[in-house]
């Protein structure tokens, strides 16, 4: 019988950009899956929304990671947790620090609290890029110093450190993914990719911060196989796992090769109001994913450009949802 076939599994988050490819993917592989999205008046479950008939196959329970009581009633009886949920923006950080560090830490320390109690198989609990700042050293591996340089970037810091303490004291199965700028489909435009497909297809001009920094972008398709292949691998308890590339471009070159990938004639400009605070700009991000090819037998298999040309279409054919005028953070 296939791994997945009828497991119970929770996935936080379940309404964003990569929880939602990733219920999409446990739905594919026959897992029983329950969705926890945050809860809002419209009764709105986010990326959700788009499954057609299949949101059906999808238990959906609204609340909050905050919720302790929340978090121990739809942890019953779950085998897996894959752990999304967090306020994400780095600029948004800077302006609402409290909210951010609530979700990212208190949030976190729910889930395994529940996930303990309830005696879960696996949590698999993500983390990010962000928590190592720019780098000391390429490529950066797991053993990299944790440089604070966002209140989000703390927050994950604090996270993934009380994740590991709970594997370490109380013996929980954990297992922390690190995604290095994952992009895609359904992303919105408080990221970068998303911000510049956008821009490139309906303005003569895309607008930009710091253009300078590197990133190494990882298509969503192959995060999520990271997620499973962790909860798969019992190697990877206890474990920091890298999911990236290897491989760096930066904001600048990005933005001219999606501009010629458009096909559009445009300019590139930069901003002051785009631009974050100095001591907070990450410089430079390059992963070395030698851990997720030895422990997962993980490695990508997309192309920046088959990922960069499928979210374009994503984007080209959604851009009532994009507000390319704006700076969203």
């Amino acid at each position: 019988m296939p791994f997945w076939s009828g497991k119970r599994v929770l996935v936080t988050g379940a309404g964003g950009f990569i929880g939602s490819h990733l219920v999409d993917r446990l739905l594919e592989v026959g897992a029983a899956i329950t969705a926890f999205v945050r809860y809002n008046s419209r009764n709105d479950a986010g990326f959700l929304e788009l499954m057609g008939a299949k949101k059906k196959l999808v238990r959906i329970v609204y609340g909050d990671i905050r919720d302790l009581v929340a978090m121990r009633q739809v942890s019953q009886g779950m085998e897996t947790i894959f752990h999304l949920a967090a306020s994400i923006g780095i600029p948004y950080s800077y302006v609402h620090p409290d909210e951010v560090i609530a979700v990212n830490t208190i949030g976190t320390l729910n889930v395994l609290t529940a996930a303990r109690e309830c005696e879960t198989r696996r949590v698999v609990v993500t983390s990010t890029s962000e928590v190592y700042g720019s780098a000391v050293y390429v490529p950066i591996d797991e053993k990299h110093p944790k440089q604070p340089q966002s209140p989000y970037s703390a927050s994950k810091i604090a996270a993934d450190a009380i994740a590991l303490s709970y594997h370490l004291s109380f013996g929980l199965p954990v297992v922390i993914i690190r995604p290095f700028n994952t992009y895609g489909p359904r992303q919105s435009d408080r990221a970068i990719i998303p911000t510049i497909i956008s821009q490139a297809l309906t303005k003569k001009e895309i607008v930009l911060g710091n253009m300078n920094p590197t990133r190494d972008f990882t298509f969503v398709g192959d995060t999520v196989e990271g997620f499973l292949k962790a909860a798969e691998s019992d190697s990877a308890l206890g474990q920091e796992i890298n999911l990236g590339t290897g491989e760096e471009i930066s904001i600048g070159e990005l933005a001219h090769k999606i501009a010629a990938l458009t096909g559009c004639d445009v300019s590139i400009r930069q901003a002051e109001e785009r631009i974050r605070p100095g001591k907070s700009e990450v410089r430079r991000l390059l992963s070395n994913n030698c851990r997720a090819k030895e422990l997962l037998g993980w490695q990508p298999t997309n192309t920046l450009e088959q990922g960069l040309m499928a979210t374009m279409e994503w984007v080209k054919d959604r851009l009532d949802m994009y507000e390319p005028e704006a700076y969203r953070i």
